[in-house]
């Protein structure tokens, strides 16, 4: 375990406070965060806790060694959304019967899990350790693993639930302390997402265990039916099964406080008869797109996937860790503007770093001490990136014979925080592309833009020449990379 560890604080949710990190054990740091519902592909929302964890798994990694930090991030696949999507896109087959709604479930999943996978990847995230499917935990495992209806019939018997008009729900009333992380009393709460408030809940805040399922529903046989269960016991018992009753830090999004992670913590802790679930919560800001919030019907609702692969925000396609950077230059507990010129902002940063990089043939055998240092206080990523852009201009001033230190420092940061360092590399058929936008310009006379257009290429390195075809006359644009 490095020294470096001891400096180690984190904002918790349910102190309000940033505390000093205190693994419970340090050769076995353990950390859940929630993962994706893969009833369609993940949009740029979902995209953030991936990455600011991502973050944070590095840094414990780098602290306590990669073999002694286990991140278990999930995937639920029990959705009433998912049903609708299977109905939706397997409806004929499923009517036929050569399809049955399990199996049309299992091929919408398996093909947005597949796909998130892939966008994740490409925005620079590590695999988590574990990566669970909730559909693998409802009924008891051979593996002996904690499991959903385990957990469920634990509740009943400790008088923490109760089963009427076929569903099984949580006595909130029998949990005194109930709602210590959202800070609301009781009366204020409100049902969880999956169901309504009716009359046979013995108060409005009781949130479903277990449900019944109809016949065109997908379910597992249980004690009390044919059913399925609520989203909140899915992370109890996948969180259980591999870092045990109590561990380190719980992460998600803010909106993922109340009712999700409250009930989490309540259904956990009742079950398993302990004072926490996880010692620190840790919840990364909300997002908005270009001042407002993301919504269809806006027309500002992005998946990942068409970011990275389609010309529908800005007029272009944006690179991963570009989408990466832009990310984590707000630190991810305030709310983030999700925009185009901040994503330029971003790619302009990062071509500059990776030029300084270039100047170094290998990464330095050290992150430095200054990065890992920034990020340790509450993951402050701006206060680490001030330290990247300091090394660049270290890196580009440097004149001297032997190694360019800065630049290796550089080249090591980058490749710590999850960008490539690869040689930095020059799309020329986007370089093209601007350039021909920047001549409709000067045909237009609007010397602004155009000028605009060549001074943001030199900022990227690109160098613009300006002359006449000696054959046609026609103006012509040639241009050189300058390191």
């Amino acid at each position: 375990m490095s020294d470096a560890s001891k400096g180690l604080r984190l904002y918790n949710t349910l102190t309000r406070t940033k505390e000093g990190f205190v693994p419970i054990d340090p050769l076995d740091v353990r950390m859940y965060v929630c993962g994706p519902t893969v009833y369609d592909f993940a949009h740029i929302g979902n995209a953030r806790p991936v990455i600011v964890f991502d973050v944070l798994f590095r840094l414990l990694r780098h602290l306590y060694g990669e073999t002694h930090v286990t991140y278990v991030r999930n995937i639920t696949d029990v959705d009433d959304k998912i049903n609708a999507r299977a109905l939706r896109d397997f409806g004929g087959e499923i009517a036929s019967g050569t399809l049955s709604l399990n199996e049309a479930i299992r091929r919408v999943t398996e093909k947005t899990a597949d796909q998130f996978h892939r966008d994740v990847a490409t925005l620079g995230c590590l695999e988590p350790t574990v990566e669970p499917r909730a559909t693998e935990f409802v009924e008891p495992r051979a593996d002996g693993k904690a499991d959903m209806i385990t957990l469920i019939k634990r509740l009943i018997e400790r008088g923490h639930a109760y089963v009427a008009a076929g569903e099984v729900l949580f006595d909130t009333a029998s949990m005194p302390d109930y709602g210590q992380l959202s800070k609301r009393n009781l009366d204020e709460q409100q049902a969880g997402a999956r169901i309504a408030v009716d009359a046979h809940k013995k108060n409005p805040g009781d949130f479903v265990l277990w449900k019944l399922s109809s016949p065109e529903e997908p379910g597992w046989q249980s004690p009390w039916g044919r059913g399925r269960p609520g989203w909140h016991i899915e992370c109890s018992a996948m969180s259980a099964a591999y870092l045990g009753e109590v561990f380190d830090i719980h992460g998600g999004g803010l909106d993922l406080i109340f009712p999700h992670h409250e009930n989490e913590i309540a259904q956990s802790r009742c079950a398993h008869g302990t004072d926490v679930m996880a010692n620190v919560w840790m919840h990364n800001g909300f997002l908005q797109v270009e001042g407002q919030k993301m919504s269809k019907s806006l027309g500002n609702f992005y998946s990942i996937h068409e970011l990275l692969e389609t010309e529908t925000f800005g007029g272009r396609k944006w690179p991963g860790e570009v989408l990466r950077l832009a990310m984590l230059m707000t630190h991810y507990r305030e709310p983030i503007d999700f925009s185009v010129r901040k994503l330029e902002e971003a790619e302009n940063t990062l071509r500059k770093w990776k030029r300084a990089s270039d100047l170094a043939p290998a990464a330095g055998s050290q992150v430095p001490a200054e990065v890992v240092e920034a990020l340790s206080d509450d993951l402050a990523t701006y206060a680490a990136f001030q330290q990247l852009t300091q090394l660049a201009g270290e890196a580009s001033d440097f004149s001297g014979a032997g190694e360019n230190g800065a630049a290796a420092s550089l080249k090591t940061s980058l490749a710590f925080l999850g960008f490539d360092v690869g040689a930095a590399k020059v799309d020329e058929a986007a370089i093209a592309e601007t350039i021909a936008r920047r001549l409709q310009f000067i045909a237009a006379k609007n010397w602004a833009e155009a000028d605009r257009i060549r001074d943001e290429l030199l900022a990227q390195g690109v160098q613009l020449k300006d002359g006449k075809d000696p054959v046609t006359g026609e103006r012509v644009t040639t241009w050189e990379v300058k390191r």
